[in-house]
């Protein structure tokens, strides 16, 4: 029953990251159709992350209240009826409002499952969760292509995938006494088991944060992070098109090719992480990310950009999930819970006001900063986790002292 629950959770998260690139793919030809400006699709992309981010807020207590496949079942049921929304839309202004309930149902499945697979499954396990977003993140540009080149409309992408969101709907549905059944065998009740983590701090309570340690450069690296993956995610297609001089057809390939490094690089980062430790898959991870990002800004041939996008995406796969799993390691068992709560905040936030930065910029230059802005947030990431690595380091050299 357990594998068949993980075999649906990864199934959910292809769908969770399938919408996630289709915007950023769709965009350049979406602006044209309903004459908005390039900068709407940075506030289209914020209103679904803010969504995302009071979702995810108020996920814990509507999956205790309900129960984990009850609430992915909804957060399903949102964003498929969001992306038809998408494909009917007459106006931006339409689709600012199918944004809202796209990024709500999107944070409660991701916040849920997240918090689930962790209480629940080996650690490897969470890369290979956030590698099936990279599946589903890799196939929505793909899925989009062939009707921003034909005869076809980017409205029909929407529509095509929104029938996957509702296929999965269907399974949810017909498999929802699973979830009820896994409960009742581990005494939750409505899914949830108490961990380690969350016995202690039911006793602690009182310490911040923020005044942990190196939580600040923690929470630094996961701004920057986010703000790398979205920002190319959304605005790599537009940059292709119009600096580069791709069609619309190729610029989408190549953010899905983008997303497939991401995708790839995460599957296999589940197998190394059982030889290689957290702090040398992240550093690996940011060093190629920040070489992918300069391969964009150097005054090359086009070749080297679009080489540029996939080291990107092979560096930034291991980052998330090993950042995520080296929590423990960093500040203590004690605090985790806590801090992971504050991490995804702050990487949300990330999400929402990196890549709206680079279309307000962009409005008063050109989207051709893209490449220069993406090297300052890549360098940005890495230089903070570089200090948070050294203030670990003395810490632990203190800590051997006493």
């Amino acid at each position: 029953m357990g594998t068949i629950l993980l075999i649906i959770i990864y199934l959910a998260f292809i769908s969770l990251g399938l919408p996630d690139s289709l915007l950023g793919a769709a965009w350049p030809v979406i602006g044209t159709d309903l004459e908005a400006r390039l900068g709407m699709a940075g506030v289209l992309s914020m209103t679904i992350t803010v969504g995302t981010i009071v979702s995810s807020l108020f996920s814990g207590a509507v999956v205790r209240r309900f129960g984990t496949g009850v609430v992915t079942l909804a957060s399903c049921i949102m964003t498929a009826s969001s992306l038809v929304g998408f494909s009917y839309a007459p106006s931006i202004v339409w689709l600012i409002v199918c944004a809202i309930p796209l990024g709500l149902g999107g944070g409660a499945v991701d916040a849920g499952l997240n918090d689930y697979v962790a209480a629940r499954y080996k650690a490897h396990h969470m890369s290979w969760l956030h590698c099936f977003w990279g599946v589903g993140a890799t196939a929505g540009p793909m899925i989009m292509a062939p009707f921003l080149s034909g005869n076809v409309s980017w409205r029909d992408g929407y529509l095509t995938v929104a029938g996957i969101q509702i296929a999965l709907v269907i399974l949810l549905m017909v498999t929802l006494p699973l979830w009820r059944s896994r409960a009742e065998q581990r005494g939750a009740g409505l899914g949830v088991e108490p961990s380690e983590t969350e016995t202690s701090l039911a006793y602690e309570g009182t310490y911040k944060p923020q005044h942990v340690t190196g939580v600040k450069y923690a929470l630094a690296s996961f701004l920057f992070y986010c703000g790398v993956e979205m920002t190319v995610g959304l605005w790599g297609s537009s940059y292709l098109l119009k600096d580069r001089g791709l069609t619309a057809y190729d610029a989408a390939q190549w953010v899905s090719i983008y997303f497939a490094g991401i995708t790839i690089g995460r599957l296999i980062t589940g197998f190394v992480t059982f030889k290689l430790s957290n702090r040398i898959l992240i550093r690996g991870g940011q060093i190629t990310a920040f070489a992918g990002a300069l391969l964009l800004l150097l005054p090359l041939p086009t070749g080297f950009a679009l080489a540029g996008l996939l080291i990107m995406g092979l560096g930034l796969a291991p980052i998330y999930p090993c950042m995520l799993h080296e929590t423990p390691v960093r500040f203590g068992k004690e605090r985790a819970q806590k801090i992971m709560g504050y991490q995804m905040a702050v990487a949300y936030t990330g999400s929402a006001l990196m890549p709206p930065l680079l279309g307000l910029l962009a409005g008063f230059s050109t989207i051709g900063i893209f490449p220069l802005y993406i090297v300052v947030l890549a360098g940005a990431m890495l230089l903070f986790s570089e200090r948070l690595n050294v203030l670990l380091d003395k810490r632990n050299e203190f800590s051997a002292r006493g």
